[in-house]
């Protein structure tokens, strides 16, 4: 990665259990798209629920060239689960980037078609 991860603990206790998960989960991204130039990594517990207990976030803001990528709100009761949700939702956008960036997806080109009628809205 060209700059440092910046990893924000809130309203929570900030374990070195925490940060490893964390680094190990950026490292796996790092396999799926190498020019990754940065990461953010939120986790918070904002709310505070009579009912429902704890309810943990985790918010990724990744920075690739030409693009950041925003993983947002994956709320769970556990942290771990909250954090492999973001990280799995993320993994998939970098995919689908990285892919858009070979050009492994098609670009689907609008043929033009010609008018029938007054009557007819275009497309």
């Amino acid at each position: 990665m060209q700059t440092e991860l910046q990893i924000t603990v809130r309203d929570m206790d900030h374990s070195p259990a925490l940060d490893q998960r964390i680094r190990e989960k950026v490292q796996k991204l790092e396999r799926v798209y190498s020019p990754l130039m940065g990461c953010r990594v939120v986790a918070e517990a904002p709310h505070r629920h009579k009912h429902q207990g704890k309810h943990f976030s985790v918010r990724l803001d990744i920075t690739v060239p030409g693009r950041e990528i925003v993983v947002n709100n994956d709320h769970h009761e556990d942290i771990y689960v909250a954090l492999r949700d973001a990280f799995d939702a993320a993994k998939r956008q970098l995919e689908d980037y990285a892919a858009k960036r070979r050009g492994d997806v098609k670009n689907h080109v609008r043929v033009p078609r010609a008018n029938g009628g007054a009557g007819e809205a275009e497309a």
